[in-house]
């Protein structure tokens, strides 16, 4: 048997009573916040979200906080 997730993303645990938009913004926000963001403590280290604001450096191991889903912002 497919995947279930296979069109609608991270979005598929929330089933068809969200509606689209809903689905689609909620992937949009999840692929960016799982993204590997550059680190902010060596120009060649690469930080992962831990939980809400809280991000961690892999070449480091520092923990630090800052924005909730991305580290740069997008304008």
């Amino acid at each position: 048997m497919g995947s279930k997730t296979k069109k609608v993303g991270a979005a598929g645990k929330f089933g068809a009573g969200y509606g689209t938009n809903v689905r689609k913004n909620f992937n949009a926000i999840e692929v960016l916040q799982r993204k590997r963001q550059p680190s902010p403590f060596c120009p060649n280290g690469r930080a992962v979200r831990i939980a809400s604001g809280i991000w961690k450096c892999k070449k480091t191991g520092k923990i630090f906080a800052g924005p909730s889903y991305s580290l740069t912002e997008k304008k």
